[in-house]
């Protein structure tokens, strides 16, 4: 064994752990995937004034990659801020974030240049966050 290889397979990492970041913060809130689908919602509008094809071009890849983010950012919340104690005062949650993250995805805003669908992401995004505020104060 060479000795590059001996020391890469001494530091290299014997475990990977993922998270919201690079430790459990306790860092959590809704406008960050709020700010995402703002953004969404303004590239589909941008989008509808503006003929030229390499804009429209830029603008679906932009528009997507934003919409992956709304959906990362529902599902930190989903999975990592609310427990099942939220889960049983607020029975509407789980339904809420599924129509919430497929609002974000291919059947939504990141497969549609249509405005609305910005806009119904972000009502959705708005009943999470109302919900969100009650538990903190709770």
């Amino acid at each position: 064994m060479r000795l590059s290889s001996r020391i890469r397979a001494f530091v290299r990492p014997r475990l990977e752990a993922t998270a919201h970041c690079d430790l459990p913060c306790g860092v959590y809130d809704p406008a960050q995937a709020r700010i995402e689908a703002e953004s969404v919602k303004a590239i589909q509008e941008k989008y509808q004034g503006n003929e030229d094809p390499e804009f429209r071009s830029r603008a679906i890849l932009i528009k997507e990659q934003r919409s992956e983010l709304v959906k990362h950012h529902l599902w930190v919340l989903w999975t990592d801020y609310f427990k099942q104690p939220h889960f049983d005062k607020y029975p509407e949650l789980h339904t809420l974030f599924n129509k919430a993250t497929k609002a974000a995805g291919a059947a939504g805003a990141k497969g549609s240049m249509d405005p609305a669908k910005g806009q119904e992401l972000l009502d959705l995004i708005a009943e999470i966050d109302k919900i969100f505020w009650e538990t903190k104060q709770g």
